[in-house]
């Protein structure tokens, strides 16, 4: 039997009340209603507290309610994506590595996104990065192809030659050749894993945003201010962290089991720079190791006082 909720109460009574009255009373009814239930979150982390030790399959349904709770945490898919909208996915896909490796977005967590996009009325998902190892290769060992393959998602290869030189009209880079087919689209979801990386420390976010670009070394000249302006480019209205494993060291590329940490958890927010503290401490790094995610703040692009904003649900 379902959870009976006040909200509940309140839709009834009105509906019995109309025969009696007017549509008016439904109405106000309603109003009420909908002003008791809580403003949708800036950010919500959606951490599992139910029996740790998981299979493969408990472990993937964990990682789906996860997802879901943390999108409901912010509001809701229909928060973002409208009806006919085209949306792009933008996970991590790197690198030539199974999903227990923790390189690569999970793929649970991206294809719950996809569905969650179509429930909302997407007309199209799209899935595509731009990955260090060979493309053909990533896509399918991370699982993140097959799964969004499955479920009706455009899985895109980035053609090289079409990315285009771009004016981002950044601090520090002024243009650099971004894919143009992820611009077109309504609306960009960032869906990084939270992992190590050997020249940034961390990866969460912002950095997960160089998937967007070509000439990477372009961006290495001053990486926490050309960051900084990628980001602010991007425009970010919705990202997603997956944190249903991590990956504590040798990254980006990892490869050894006893470096990946089962975190069970999923966040997701309006704030990049909020989910990228949050990512450096499920990481166990400090802002000072770190210091482009605090460039970002001096920037305006968000806060890292992310309990500040943040909503803690509990999931099992």
């Amino acid at each position: 039997m379902g959870q009976y909720t006040r909200r509940d109460f309140l839709v009834k009574s009105a509906a019995g009340a109309i025969v009696m009255a007017s549509p008016t009373l439904l109405a106000k009814s309603l109003q009420a209603a909908d002003a008791l239930q809580p403003a949708p979150s800036k950010m919500a982390i959606a951490k599992w507290t139910g029996p740790r030790d998981l299979n493969a399959t408990q472990l993937s349904e964990a990682a789906v309610k996860m997802t879901e709770q943390a999108i409901q945490g912010v509001g809701g898919m229909k928060r973002f994506v409208t009806k006919g909208s085209v949306v792009w996915i933008k996970p991590n896909i790197g690198w030539d590595r199974t999903p227990e490796l923790a390189a690569n977005t999970n793929p649970d967590v991206v294809s719950t996104l996809i569905r969650l996009c179509f429930d909302a009325g997407a007309k199209k998902v799209k899935i595509g990065d731009n990955p260090c190892n060979i493309a053909a290769k990533t896509y399918v060992s991370s699982g993140i192809a097959p799964a969004a393959q499955k479920l009706g998602a455009e899985v895109i290869f980035l053609d090289k030659s079409r990315f285009k030189e771009t004016d981002i009209k950044g601090d520090l880079i002024k243009s650099i050749p971004v894919y143009p087919e992820i611009l077109d689209c309504d609306l960009v979801i960032n869906v990084p894993i939270v992992k190590h990386h050997g020249m940034s420390t961390a990866t969460v976010c912002m950095k997960n945003y160089m998937g967007v670009i070509e000439k990477r070394p372009t961006i290495h000249q001053d990486f926490s201010a050309c960051l900084t302006d990628l980001t602010r480019f991007m425009k970010p209205q919705i990202s997603v962290v997956d944190a249903v494993r991590i990956l504590k060291d040798h990254g980006p590329v990892g490869g050894n089991p006893a470096d990946v940490e089962t975190t069970l958890t999923v966040a997701a927010g309006t704030d990049v720079i909020a989910l990228d503290a949050w990512g450096l401490d499920v990481l166990g790094k400090t802002l000072a190791e770190v210091p482009y995610v605090a460039r970002g703040a001096e920037a305006g692009l968000g806060t890292t006082d992310y309990k500040s904003i943040a909503r803690e649900i509990a999931v099992s």
